[in-house]
């Protein structure tokens, strides 16, 4: 029979209630597409990363659904009644666990075990804090079940040494339970391959050794200058095959005359250029005298560890003795660029060799395969972790991922409310962290949402960024750069600093006055812009002014402007326009009569109507789940915000109810009469309105328009003209 699940509407959309043992347990038969979410991330988000990190089998940084599932039904088997996951206690009492099953047996005993090493043997239940001393003192053992051995998981000095010898070796150690760098058996397998390759090559080196024991050196002191002799020999060439070159090869004057010019440095790159000797014809390298000065120490080492052994102590080199030089090394070149296992070069080749016949890879082995016998112990206890923080955790969790039962029910913070940011007279409780800022400006405009970023930092100079909803009030003294404070949820505050603005509606009302804001802001920006370019103007002309008159001279006095007749006519046409223009629409406007208010309202609608439609529309659509995707999550929602729900997620600035206010402010400015204007206007209308005769019908014969104003009426009826008299009978 399927379990009996309740639902409730909340978001706009329906939301599976878990409150019970037996709803916890039927939690894998729920179909996911019921899911509020499928994923969330285990940081960044309000909740113990621990047990975040025991449930994320993968351990690739994410809770999916599938790893949640196994986590309830691994604590469900291991549980004498599932409602006992529903308390979320820190504690967990050890006759609560199913001893009846092997995996519950094993757990109670290993709890037992854990107790009675923390001096607790008589205790009835263990405590998270209980599991995290175990765990603590059991990663201080020298084997702990890890795989990782550090040093000190031996006493013998020369496997301490070689533990320190693999360690130098490796790029990126594996570190054990108590944090200290070991060797693991891939370690080992890799060192001491690398081991045996090296070795190999330095045997292979033994064929192609032409100095013996002195070739190393001598064939860095070779590769030292190899390039610059080179060079020397190929310009000796071009000099030889047309003596125009010599210049040329030489170097051009310009490059002397530039170094003459600064403070001289032999070892400059300058003179580091210059030719390693000067090049005369087919002239041999020199090796003592007249050698380039930012290369003598070094053709000096040339000479003496290479030139000198093979060919003698020379100072001076021909092309030919160059090249059988070069040809001596040949082989040994050969093997240095074939070169293996250079990883463990560092250690020298006696080491080297001295590591490879040794029984140290078996030796470190038995270490490590000794910290893996202890693996079960180490699962054993890392269980008896997971059952006690699942007991505390799992069904916070689950009403924060299949459903958002706690962001819902205002009866606390969801997971992924970061804390509350206070800004601008309001406290703002719907904020998350951004964890990738290009993915969250992607996403996060999509939620409908007015939404400031921020950057945070207290005062360890940590830094966080949140986006904050602004789901109430108005957005006119919201602008980049302004600051706030935020609380954490560990109540630790933070400078807040707007960085970036989503901007979206707020509130139907706040739309409703934002074309007369935007309006108004235009107007003031105009007149600000052109009193701007009038100032400017008028500076150019006195600078200009100014700067142009000859010492002692005076400016000559402004001709008197002339009005010209054309332009005063077509002031007079244009006035005359505006006012036929103006004159048109107060008639139509008093032309409605008593539907003059109607009338006014239409305007008003027709202003502010489509930003109210806007605003309704886009406040409908207000969602959650873009906000909360572009941090990682996978909401299988449409986890709408609506008006009723944003206002209780940003409380704006109220008085307290037992407070007095003194109205009278000695520093307030002189108010504008707004009353006496609307009943100025209101009089004014209601004067057109009789003028026009619109009211005639609604008053007595005394107090109508054309019974006072008569012909002046504006809609008095024009007298016809009379008869013309009939002319006189003829007699």
């Amino acid at each position: 029979m399927p379990h009996p699940w309740k639902f409730i509407r909340a978001g706009g959309f329906d939301q599976v209630q878990i409150t019970t043992g037996a709803d916890l347990a039927a939690l894998p038969t729920l179909d996911q597409k019921l899911w509020v979410a499928l994923a969330c991330p285990t940081t960044g988000i309000e909740f113990d990363e621990r047990t975040l990190e025991l449930i994320d089998l993968d351990k690739d940084g994410r809770i999916r659904a599938p790893e949640l599932i196994d986590a309830v039904k691994w604590a469900v088997e291991r549980m004498k009644d599932a409602d006992d996951l529903v308390k979320g206690s820190d504690a967990l009492a050890l006759s609560s666990l199913d001893v009846e099953t092997d995996s519950g047996k094993l757990l109670g005993r290993t709890a037992k075990t854990l107790l009675k090493s923390l001096g607790k043997p008589d205790a009835k239940s263990i405590s998270i804090a209980d599991t995290e001393k175990a765990l603590e003192a059991f990663s201080k053992e020298a084997f702990n079940g890890d795989g990782v051995v550090p040093e000190e998981s031996t006493s013998d000095a020369a496997l301490k040494t070689a533990i320190r010898e693999v360690l130098s070796c490796t790029a990126a150690p594996d570190k054990d339970r108590g944090g200290k760098d070991g060797v693991t058996a891939v370690s080992l397998e890799a060192f001491f391959k690398e081991i045996a390759l090296h070795t190999e090559w330095l045997a292979k080196g033994e064929e192609h050794r032409p100095l013996g024991d002195d070739t190393a050196a001598a064939f860095a002191a070779l590769s030292a200058v190899r390039n610059k002799v080179d060079d020397y020999f190929a310009r000796v060439k071009v000099a030889t095959y047309d003596p125009r070159a010599l210049m040329a090869v030489n170097g051009e004057e310009k490059q002397y005359l530039e170094l003459a010019a600064k403070d001289l440095n032999v070892t400059a790159a300058e003179v580091e250029k210059l030719p390693l000797a000067q090049v005369v014809g087919d002239r041999p390298l020199p090796l003592v005298t007249g050698v380039n000065p930012a290369w003598f120490d070094r053709v000096l080492a040339f000479q003496a560890q290479v030139v000198k052994p093979i060919i003698g102590d020379k100072d001076r080199l021909t092309d030919a003795e160059w090249k059988a030089i070069v040809l001596k090394f040949a082989g040994h070149q050969a093997w240095v660029s074939a070169k293996v296992g250079a990883s463990v070069e560092k250690l020298g080749a006696a080491r080297v060799k001295e590591i490879a016949i040794s029984d140290l890879h078996e030796q470190l082995g038995a270490l490590v395969r000794e910290d893996e016998d202890h693996e079960p112990l180490a699962l054993a206890i890392e269980s008896v972790e997971k059952i006690v923080r699942l007991n505390r955790d799992l069904m916070k969790l689950v009403n924060n991922f299949v459903s958002f039962r706690d962001f819902y029910s205002r009866e606390g913070l969801a997971t992924f409310q970061a804390g509350t940011l206070y800004l601008d007279t309001r406290a703002c409780e719907l904020t998350v962290r951004v964890a990738d800022a290009a993915k969250h400006a992607s996403m996060a405009p999509l939620s409908n949402a007015y939404l400031v970023c921020c950057d945070l930092k207290n005062a360890k100079q940590e830094t966080m960024h949140i986006a904050a909803a602004m789901t109430a009030g108005d957005v006119d003294n919201l602008m980049v750069g302004r600051n706030g404070l935020f609380y954490d949820r560990k109540g630790k505050d933070w400078d807040a600093t707007i960085t970036k603005i989503i901007e979206n509606p707020i509130s139907v009302r706040q739309a409703f006055w934002s074309p007369y804001k935007k309006a108004l802001r235009a107007v003031e920006e105009q007149i600000a812009a052109r009193a701007a370019r009038e100032e400017a103007a008028s500076d150019a002309k006195v600078v200009s002014a100014a700067t142009s008159l000859p010492d002692g001279a005076q400016a000559e006095p402004t001709p008197p402007r002339t009005i010209d007749i054309g332009t005063v006519a077509a002031l007079g046409v244009a006035v005359g326009g505006i006012t036929a223009a103006l004159g048109a629409l107060l008639g139509a406007f008093f032309g409605l009569g008593l539907w003059m208010p109607l009338g006014l309202l239409g305007l008003v609608l027709c202003i502010s109507g489509p930003s109210m439609a806007i605003a309704w529309l886009k406040l409908r659509k207000r969602n959650l789940g873009p906000i909360l995707d572009a941090n990682g999550w996978a909401v299988n929602a449409q986890a709408i915000v609506n008006v009723p729900l944003g206002a209780s997620l940003t409380k704006e600035a109220k008085l307290p109810p037992s407070s007095t206010l003194d109205l009278r402010d000695p520093y307030a400015a002189k108010t504008t009469p707004w009353g006496l204007y609307a009943l100025l206007l209101v009089l004014v209308l209601a004067a057109g309105a009789w003028y026009f005769g619109k009211v005639d019908a609604y008053l007595p014969i005394q107090a109508r328009s054309v019974t006072v104003l008569g012909a002046s009426a504006p809609h008095a009826a024009t007298p016809s003209p009379a008869p013309a008299a009939d002319p006189p009978a003829a007699p």
